[in-house]
C-alpha cells in the first residue's frame, strides 16, 4: 500500500477497546496514535487510509441469533470488525457496557488477554439475526500505539474518519 501522511486536518482513528488495568478488563475509547494517511493505491488513491498494524491471522465468524459468548478473555490482542448484527460487551465487576452495531461503526479492539485480565468480559449477541465478524489478530499480541480518550465506549460522534 502506498501512503502519504495527511498534512492538513489530521484525523485519527478512535476505537472502542476492551482493555485492561490493574488485572481487570476495561471498556475504553482509544485514539490510535498514527494518523490517517492518504492512499496512493490504484482504486483508492486520494482517500483516507489507516495502517492497523502487523497482523497474523484473519478469521471470519458467524454467530447465531441470541448467542451468548459467556465470560472470556480475548484469545489474542485483536481487532474485531462486526460486519453485521449486534454485540453487547459487559464487564463482570462493573456497569460499563459497549453496544456495537455491525457495519460502518462495528470495529473494536479486544486486548484483555489472560496475561493482563483475570476475569475477562462477556459478549452477547441479543438480536434475532445472525452477527458476522472478522477477527484480526495482532502480531505478538501487541496493541497499536494509542492514548486513552476516556473510560467507556467511544460515542458515534467520536469515531473520527468514519
Amino acid at each position: 500500500m502506498f501512503l502519504t501522511t495527511v498534512a492538513q486536518n489530521t484525523t485519527h482513528l478512535n476505537i472502542t477497546a476492551i482493555g485492561a488495568a490493574d488485572g481487570r478488563s476495561t471498556i475504553e475509547c482509544w485514539q490510535i496514535t498514527r494518523p490517517f494517511d492518504i492512499s496512493a493505491d490504484p482504486g483508492t488513491a486520494g482517500t483516507k487510509a489507516q495502517q492497523l498494524g502487523d497482523t497474523t491471522n484473519l478469521t471470519f465468524t458467524i454467530l447465531p441469533p441470541k448467542f451468548d459468548g459467556g465470560i472470556h478473555n480475548a484469545p489474542a490482542v485483536q481487532y474485531v470488525a462486526f460486519t453485521s448484527g449486534l454485540a453487547v460487551v459487559t464487564l463482570p465487576d462493573a456497569d460499563d457496557q459497549a453496544i456495537i452495531h455491525g457495519g460502518k461503526y462495528g470495529l473494536i479492539i479486544a486486548a484483555d488477554i489472560a496475561s493482563v485480565s483475570t476475569k475477562g468480559h462477556t459478549t452477547r449477541y441479543p438480536s434475532g439475526s445472525t452477527t458476522t465478524a472478522l477477527q484480526i489478530r495482532m502480531k505478538d499480541n501487541i496493541p497499536p500505539a494509542h492514548s486513552i480518550l476516556h473510560r467507556g465506549a467511544c460515542r458515534q460522534d467520536e469515531l473520527a474518519g468514519l
